[in-house]
């Protein structure tokens, strides 16, 4: 595709929604959060690798393990990959409602009980599955370890021993795969709606949250 033009330039209108409405890919669904591009630059599917994230401020380069799971295991995967965080966490709600430019708002609340963050969760799945605006990252800052369920409803971990998420995402049937390309890697369209936009509210209230500038991780 050159360079400036999008798949979705000169699509009918009955083709775009055609194209929405299409989330299975061989046995990969997608959630209704987003949509590859109409040329299909990335074909969704399952699968984890390794990749590392720089830290410019600290100068140092940490493991990262990136996941892509089918949307009916994605939700009990992510609660699962919580665990080894430990008993108590932070947690941070990443929202693009109302974005004018790239980006997203932060909202961060520290220690907060796994089991009770759990219970919460539970009651937003839909709105952590489907909504396109909204992504969350827990994490024990002491060890650290993070896990971000973002926008995209990738799985993305960060820290130094990884072994424990690797043995949780395979126990889900997600394979190890090094070459696996993500929906973020080429054009892809993101889905939200009023009514998620208003359930993220209620979720930042349930968790007590205020805006906080969370540039970094590590």
């Amino acid at each position: 595709m050159p360079s400036g033009t999008s798949s979705f330039e000169h699509l009918s209108e009955e083709e775009l929604e055609a194209h929405m409405r299409v989330a299975r890919y061989g046995e990969f669904t997608l959630s209704e959060a987003v949509r590859p591009s109409y040329d299909l630059q990335v074909v969704p599917c399952q699968g984890y690798r390794h990749d590392r994230y720089r830290d410019e401020q600290a100068r140092i380069d940490v493991p990262v393990l990136m996941a892509s799971v089918s949307c009916e295991r994605m939700f009990d995967t992510f609660l699962d990959l919580l665990d080894p965080l430990g008993m108590t966490v932070d947690v941070v709600l990443e929202s693009s409602h109302s974005q004018k430019r790239p980006g997203h708002t932060d909202f961060y609340r520290e220690h907060i009980d796994l089991p009770v963050l759990k219970s919460v969760f539970y009651d937003y799945e839909e709105l952590l599955i489907n909504d396109g605006c909204a992504g969350v990252a827990v994490l024990n800052p002491a060890i650290p370890l993070e896990v971000q369920f973002d926008e995209h409803k990738l799985l993305i971990v960060y820290g130094e021993d990884l072994t424990p998420f690797e043995e949780i995402l395979l126990s889900h049937g997600v394979p190890r795969d090094e070459t696996v390309r993500f929906i973020t890697e080429a054009e892809h369209v993101h889905s939200s709606s009023d009514a998620y936009a208003e359930q993220f509210e209620e979720l930042k209230f349930r968790l007590g949250m205020d805006s906080y500038d969370y540039a970094a991780r590590f």
